[in-house]
């Protein structure tokens, strides 16, 4: 398995010299092991499905995020199969809203090491056992973010991303509170030529899963504008997708949004202080992207146009041409 890795490392510093990519570093596992103090437990920020996630201080004083693959022989060749599929995926994606990969280890493990972002998660900031407060301005900034990134997967890569994992736990914030999408280990690439993959197992988070993902293992973009819809639900309301009592947000929020009373959705801790026409147009995406079938939901670069101003517009557009430059 680590001769594979290797390949596969030296194939991505080959094919990501396109001057847009920051260059990548091979760590020691002693660089590593000194960063986190050992993989101490108190430096434990977060924990997945294959893999800990441990907050780490360079020799040069730089804050990162080292993410190991969880020990232990259960499914030891899906968790594997999964770090490298990030790893891949990770060597072909660049963007302000993606997480940034610093570099890897294969010493003694596996492990990817990332930026650090002090504000945590999107989730935690929601939810957390001290949730930070979140403005307005700054949710339609997140909202406005993991969109762009979400285009930016679908549309500006060379080849199709599709992320299947889109959640609150996986939208890091940076210091500006600048969204970034992360946790590439169940995406999955598809070809130009491919409307749609037919996945399995079902693999992901209860309470985003689309239907036709859930129900019959149908993968492509709908699945990830599904997810997207109930995470701007999330945003709204700061309620989770699926309570402590098991009830649904998408279930609570869709007769609320039928009966046109929007203003009930806002989450309390808002006081009240929104932009309404930014409220409405977050609910309206929303719906669309929440609808039951796949056909009716709206592509990435549709949300865009609902979200964005003309500026954003042009900002947008001279960004995604330097991506595909």
């Amino acid at each position: 398995m680590e001769s594979i890795i290797i390949i596969i490392i030296i194939i991505i510093f080959s094919t990501s010299k396109d001057g847009l990519r920051p260059s990548w570093k091979c760590f020691n596992y002693d660089e590593i092991s000194r960063a986190t103090n050992d993989f101490h437990q108190d430096n434990i920020v977060g924990k997945g499905g294959y893999a800990i996630v441990y907050k780490g201080t360079l020799n040069n004083g730089k804050n990162v995020a080292v993410k190991r693959l969880a020990k232990g022989n259960d499914a030891g060749e899906h968790k594997e199969k999964m770090f490298l599929t990030e790893l891949g995926i990770l060597g072909h994606v660049f963007h302000p809203n993606t997480a940034y990969l610093v570099g890897c280890c294969i010493e003694n493990g596996l492990y990817l090491i990332f930026d650090f972002y002090p504000n945590g998660s999107l989730s935690s900031a929601l939810h957390g056992r001290n949730p930070k407060n979140l403005e307005w301005h700054l949710r339609y900034k997140i909202a406005l973010g993991v969109a762009r990134g979400l285009h930016y997967l679908h549309k500006c890569c060379r080849r199709r991303i599709i992320h299947r994992d889109i959640k609150a736990s996986n939208v890091l914030l940076g210091p500006d509170f600048e969204p970034q999408i992360s946790d590439f280990g169940l995406a999955k690439w598809l070809p130009k030529q491919w409307t749609h993959h037919s996945v399995l197992p079902i693999e992901g988070t209860f309470g985003y899963l689309a239907p036709e993902y859930f129900m019959h293992g149908i993968v492509d973009e709908k699945t990830d504008i599904f997810a997207y819809g109930v995470l701007l639900l999330e945003i709204i309301t700061g309620k989770r997708p699926i309570d402590s009592s098991k009830q649904s947000l998408l279930l609570w929020a869709k007769p609320i949004i039928t009966s046109g009373k929007i203003a009930q959705m806002a989450d309390p801790n808002l006081k009240g202080i929104y932009e309404k026409d930014q409220l409405e147009k977050l609910v309206l995406v929303a719906s669309y992207c929440v609808r039951q079938s796949a056909v009716w939901r709206p592509t990435m670069s549709e949300v865009l146009e609902l979200l964005m101003d003309e500026e954003d517009i042009k900002s947008a557009k001279a960004e995604n041409e330097v991506m595909q430059a």
